[in-house]
């Protein structure tokens, strides 16, 4: 994938903007986004650790884009989907969420 695409969403002044880092992390977007509705959380505080939203471990726990290495962050769905990204800030309250991959379920590579 070439150029990162835009996830299509109205995005207010203090949110982070949505990306795909690739073509399968666009696909798996929307076949998550047509069952399951977790954008909010994406969007208002995406590098807030919880339950269901948290760095990855390990080897997994860090990505290198354009020579520069960033935190990978999961976020569960129900049934066993996550979405995988990371965030570039670009004011302190805003940025951009580069989404990496999206699972429809549980990712082997974390079992």
């Amino acid at each position: 994938m070439a150029r990162e695409a835009s996830v299509p969403r109205p995005v207010k002044k203090n949110e982070y903007t949505i990306v795909f880092a690739s073509k399968q992390a666009q696909k798996g977007w929307l076949d998550v986004a047509a069952t399951k509705r977790r954008v909010g959380l994406l969007t208002r505080t995406p590098h807030a650790s919880s339950p269901t939203c948290h760095q990855l471990k390990f080897e997994l726990a860090t990505v290198e884009r354009a020579g520069r290495m960033h935190d990978r962050w999961q976020c569960e769905l129900p049934g066993g989907a996550r979405i995988w990204f990371y965030v570039t800030k670009v004011e302190p309250t805003a940025g951009v969420v580069h989404i990496l991959d999206v699972h429809t379920h549980h990712p082997n590579e974390t079992k």
